[in-house]
């Protein structure tokens, strides 16, 4: 394992260092703030000795037992959604169609089965190395939009499920950016049409006219000068 340390990374264009989120951040009883606050915080992964970050630009709240949309809810407990029951900052990343995995970081108490799915990034440093594990010649929208990508471009899959984000080498941090509100948009939840009257719920958020916001754009992926 890589012992990454916030002061081994900066955020790109004024030098600041990331400063690693600790457990009080996460260790809070409602989801749904956690989720809209983590809009402008930064993920960063070391696999290898290759250090990946992003800017988060979307997100999704899953309120645990009582959310008809979370993996737990109705209390299920399964080999997969154990991890959802963890300590807050846990890693929780499972696959989806069998294809692509999903990074959700669980929130709240142990035994209180809350999660945020991060949906969407905008590339910071690492970007070669997300280039290469995604086999992209180069840089558009794609790269990190949508939570199947993201995992891809970042290094991340269902191995690193259960890992904690205060240890080792996956963590969220700040830089000091913080999104104004009229900047942050809340929608419904994508792909919970399952989910009945929770399906509606305003439990996503993004960064209105960030390009790696998981949404259609005019143009199919645009390269980016």
């Amino acid at each position: 394992m890589n012992k990454l340390k916030s002061d081994d990374v900066f955020s790109p264009g004024a030098g600041n260092r990331i400063h690693k989120l600790d457990n009080k951040f996460f260790n809070r009883p409602n989801v749904v703030l956690i989720a809209r606050e983590l809009l402008g915080k930064i993920l960063v992964t070391c696999f290898e000795k290759k250090i990946t970050s992003g800017r988060i630009v979307e997100t999704e709240a899953y309120a645990g037992i009582e959310d008809r949309a979370s993996h737990a809810y109705g209390g299920r407990r399964t080999n997969r959604t154990e991890i959802m029951y963890k300590q807050a900052g846990t890693s929780y990343i499972y696959l989806c169609y069998g294809i692509h995995h999903l990074f959700n970081i669980v929130t709240n108490k142990e035994n209180i089965p809350h999660a945020i799915l991060v949906r969407a990034l905008e590339p910071l440093t690492g970007i070669e190395t997300m280039l290469a594990r995604t086999r992209k010649k180069s840089l558009d929208f794609s790269l990190t939009r949508g939570p199947g990508n993201l995992s891809k471009a970042m290094g991340l899959s269902t191995v690193h499920t259960g890992k904690s984000l205060f240890d080792g080498d996956i963590y969220v941090g700040e830089d000091g950016y913080r999104p104004s509100a009229k900047d942050i948009v809340t929608t419904a939840r994508v792909g919970v049409d399952y989910a009945g009257p929770d399906a509606v719920l305003p439990y996503r958020f993004y960064l209105e006219g960030n390009g790696y916001v998981s949404a259609p754009l005019k143009k199919d992926n645009p390269t980016i000068k």
